[in-house]
């Protein structure tokens, strides 16, 4: 009997401790959407009093949560990493291989509707906080998850075509850290030419070098730099 109360006790304190760490969860993550609205508001600049007002708390909550402003704004780049995989995600995610081109069109446009569309989110992401414990670089953390990501869609489609798949992780990370070089130029110049534009662009810069690849014998795989 004494067996059995143990382990109905041990049952009861893991679902308790289950659904406090699902709140926990949940309330960083209405937390982080407060913050997303108060950057909207106030601008990349936010402070912790705007933020706190915004999601109706007190500071001392939010640090309780994140420990300071650095782990409240890496809830943020969580948030614009999973909005920007999400999308292309939904894209890839179809019956066959995605074709390069048109993966290079939805990764540009999708950065660029995040520029065009939440500026000052944009600014906060790629401001790291100063004061506090170090934090990774924020453009190498998204690019760097994101590159990963594209590189195995572009692995994926240079199988199905019998190609060196060995040439996935450069076209990967370089055609991301092209498309984020250049949301940042646009948005630093007033978005001087339309979306559309710089997306068409940037396609028939890379379009060519996936047309042109010819199928070559396979040697084993190893990371390409």
């Amino acid at each position: 009997m004494c067996g059995t109360l143990g382990y109905m006790n041990t049952t009861a304190t893991d679902g308790r401790t289950t659904r406090w760490e699902e709140h926990n969860a949940q309330r960083r993550r209405d937390l982080v959407e407060s913050t997303l609205r108060a950057i909207r508001l106030h601008g990349p600049g936010v402070g912790m009093d705007e933020v706190a007002a915004e999601a109706g708390t007190s500071k001392t909550v939010i640090y309780r949560h994140f420990g300071g402003r650095t782990g409240l704004y890496t809830g943020v780049v969580e948030s614009v990493h999973e909005f920007i995989w999400s999308r292309m995600r939904h894209h890839i995610s179809g019956t066959g291989p995605m074709q390069p081109a048109a993966l290079v069109r939805e990764l540009t446009d999708t950065y660029l509707t995040l520029v065009e569309r939440d500026p000052h989110i944009y600014q906060f992401v790629v401001t790291r906080p100063l004061g506090e414990s170090p934090v990774e670089d924020p453009v190498t953390g998204i690019t760097g998850r994101i590159g990963n990501e594209v590189a195995e869609a572009f692995r994926t489609w240079l199988r199905s075509e019998g190609l060196d798949p060995r040439a996935a992780n450069t076209w990967g990370h370089g055609v991301v850290g092209f498309v984020w070089a250049i949301a940042d130029k646009w948005i630093t110049t007033g978005h001087q030419r339309p979306r559309a534009d710089i997306v068409d662009f940037t396609v028939r810069l890379f379009e060519p070098a996936f047309t042109n690849q010819q199928p070559i014998p396979r040697s084993p795989e190893r990371s390409a730099t």
